[in-house]
């Protein structure tokens, strides 16, 4: 039988970094293509304990259906998780628990947007985030990334165009996959410009929390007085990725539909883990929990880092990143950056090409995104002195 396929989907593509995860199974493979935590962060121990406790005090409604907004409780200690630096959530906010981020990405897109409808991204974005838009018939207007966040002159352009743009995406900090972040300086502009103009801000803060060098930067939503920032954080980066549960938090007019969403996608979020996670930021402090990971990703990223200063061509140019799990190297423009990416499958290493991650998927892109916070320090050492060599075989 011959399936045709909606338009919404036609124009979706397989995740180029699940292929190449698919080819970095072999164990022989050195991987920096993914973004899993590093294997020494998982708290199994406390999850463990939590888990046991739970089942034991009440174990039928560690496994009943919940409620679409989240598990109370969760959405309390939440709140109070993500609030405890800065405002984030405001007196016309709510807050519910979702399946992952990701959810509220694709959520949103369902409830604004109707066929043809534009969403502005930062360029190069979140893969996954670029495919849930196109997925729920979106186009895409990229602008494009300086070193201190999003080109503003581009980004002005972008929010004068009509039909005004549905929303804004953007990961102020430690951009996936770049790994840079966005000034104070241009929060505020973003910010400024999304009221003038009538622009929905969607702000996607998975790695906040794993900041290694360098004072916060304030969020965007914790500017916001108008209503117009949707913030999405998720306990993935910082608990356990497997359990899928992230926050979403803006007005609660705009809530009140994506619930609606969330009621048609999965009825509600795994409750277990809900029940966990509530208890884990409850009992556990949080601020060291934080601290040991950052360590952890300190030490990974500056490994990375001198490794790739003392093996790579001088003419690659990278990011720098002050905390997240990417670093970004670009090639010189006469660099065949899709060759050099299968001759290093061939050497068992694997990262995943920049065009992956632009709007434009057929856009001239010469870089690469480098993933420090999942392989071991050794095989850190050992791949990129791989790419390093073969970086001098491509680069003249």
């Amino acid at each position: 039988m011959k399936f045709e396929f909606s338009n919404r989907m036609r124009n979706v593509q397989a995740s180029a970094v699940r292929e190449i995860l698919k080819a970095a199974s072999d164990p022989k493979v050195i991987s920096f293509g993914g973004g899993n935590p590093a294997m020494q962060a998982f708290p199994v121990d406390s999850i463990k304990t939590i888990s046991n406790e739970l089942f034991e005090e009440d174990p039928i409604s560690m496994l009943q259906y919940g409620i679409t907004e989240g598990y109370g409780p969760l959405r309390e200690s939440a709140k109070a998780f993500f609030n405890r630096h800065e405002q984030v959530s405001k007196e016309y906010d709510d807050l519910i628990i979702t399946s992952g981020s990701q959810q509220i990405m694709d959520f949103l897109a369902k409830c604004l947007c109707n066929e043809g409808d534009t969403i502005i991204c930062e360029d190069p974005s979140f893969l996954g985030a670029l495919n849930a838009f196109r997925s729920n018939g979106a186009k895409l207007i990229g602008v494009s990334l300086e070193e201190d966040g999003i080109n503003m002159e581009e980004l002005e352009k972008a929010m004068q165009q009509k039909p005004t743009p549905k929303f804004l995406y953007v990961i102020p900090n430690f951009q996936n996959p770049m790994g840079t972040t966005m000034s104070l300086e241009k929060r505020k502009k973003t910010y400024e410009l999304a009221k003038k103009y009538g622009v929905l801000i969607l702000e996607d803060n998975p790695y906040g929390d794993l900041r290694f060098s360098s004072k916060a930067v304030p969020s965007i939503k914790s500017m916001d007085e108008e209503g117009i920032v949707l913030y999405a954080a998720s306990l993935s980066k910082i608990i356990a990725p497997g359990m899928r549960v992230a926050v979403a938090i803006g007005h609660k007019d705009l809530l009140s539909r994506l619930t609606v969403a969330k009621q048609v996608a999965d009825v509600h979020t795994n409750v277990w883990a809900q029940r966990v996670m509530d208890r884990f930021l409850r009992t556990t402090d949080m601020d060291q929990h934080l601290k040991r990971l950052q360590a952890i990703y300190r030490d990974q990223a500056q490994l990375m880092l001198d490794t790739i200063k003392e093996h790579f061509h001088p003419s690659v140019q990278y990011t720098k990143p002050e905390g997240g799990m990417f670093i970004w190297a670009t090639f010189p423009d006469d660099v065949d950056v899709l060759e050099f990416i299968q001759e290093a499958i061939k050497q068992n290493v694997a990262v995943v090409p920049g065009s992956a991650f632009m709007v434009d998927e057929n856009a001239p892109c010469h870089s690469i995104r480098l993933n420090f916070s999942t392989p071991t320090k050794e095989n850190i050492q050992k791949g990129i002195k791989i790419l390093g060599d073969l970086t001098y075989k491509f680069c003249r």
